[in-house]
């Protein structure tokens, strides 16, 4: 194990430190919905400080010959910049009492703590996707130049939810992205999709799903009535990982055992427009 984690002096013994971690792993696993949409580059490597970001513009077909002569624009990057990978991280406490007791009396260790440092360390991750930094300089799906936009209108509208999905992935579209298709809604937008699609006998989010076939999902980080529709994969967006979410131990304070959740990662976007984000008011 890497010697920056503290793990020679980890005061936990081998199966109390696996339940911790475990525990970390199924929080962030269960909590993160960024990661549910976007694929990861990496791990580079917790000493990786930054990380290459290139941007794309255009969208032109390959070519059709018999002998492979006929000339084709070359995919490249339009614009290259080297970003900083920015940490996440939360510190949590395990008293020195709570593991003396778990031991003497053979139960196993309150890891809660860590499992709310987690889930915050979580969030935060998410609100970096969705909105970047702007401390840092960094874009996240919500407020990238050059994304497209799609009026909510009356979302309360039974069928308005499919129908405004519909325009985003047509818009997608035009630029030369055709998925699949993923959708991220604020709560209250996404409960109402749990409604009766005209006279189908289908919940609306039933026949979404069928559009986002890379899944239709909600997330507490949306501000307000709002939502995004993105173009999945690779060649538009991913999240260049250097440390995946882990635990530290960080040395002993007054008997106590401080331990901190941190990962490093950032949002890079290559086609903001295969971005389309769902604004307006919804009654």
């Amino acid at each position: 194990m890497p010697d920056f984690l503290g793990h020679a002096e980890n005061p936990l013994r081998a199966e109390e430190w696996a339940r911790l971690n475990q525990t970390v792993t199924e929080v962030a696993r269960r909590s993160l919905v960024g990661r549910r949409l976007l694929d990861l580059y990496g791990p580079l490597g917790p000493g990786v400080q930054t990380v290459p970001h290139d941007e794309y513009t255009g969208v032109s077909p390959g070519a059709v010959d018999i002998v492979g002569e006929q000339p084709t624009a070359t995919v490249f990057a339009d614009r290259r910049r080297f970003k900083t990978i920015p940490i996440i991280y939360k510190d949590f406490l395990l008293h020195w009492r709570d593991i003396e007791a778990a031991r003497v009396h053979h139960m196993p260790l309150d890891v809660s703590a860590a499992a709310g440092a987690a889930a915050l360390c979580a969030q935060q991750e998410d609100e970096l996707v969705f909105y970047g930094d702007s401390k840092l300089g960094h874009e996240g799906l919500m407020n990238a130049t050059g994304r497209l936009s799609a009026s909510l209108g009356d979302f309360g509208e039974p069928g308005r939810g499919y129908q405004v999905v519909v325009e985003a992935t047509r818009k997608l579209t035009e630029q030369g992205h055709y998925g699949p298709y993923a959708v991220v809604l604020s709560p209250r937008l996404y409960s109402l999709l749990h409604r009766i699609y005209e006279k189908t006998g289908v919940l609306e989010i039933e026949t979404l799903r069928q559009l986002a076939s890379d899944g239709v999902h909600q997330s507490n980080r949306l501000r307000g009535d709002s939502g995004v529709v993105v173009s999945t994969g690779r060649e538009n967006m991913d999240l260049a990982l250097a440390l995946d979410m882990v635990t530290a131990y960080l040395g002993a304070t007054s008997m106590n055992y401080p331990f901190r959740v941190l990962e490093s990662l950032i949002l890079r976007i290559k086609h903001p427009d295969a971005i389309c984000t769902l604004e307006g008011p919804s009654p």
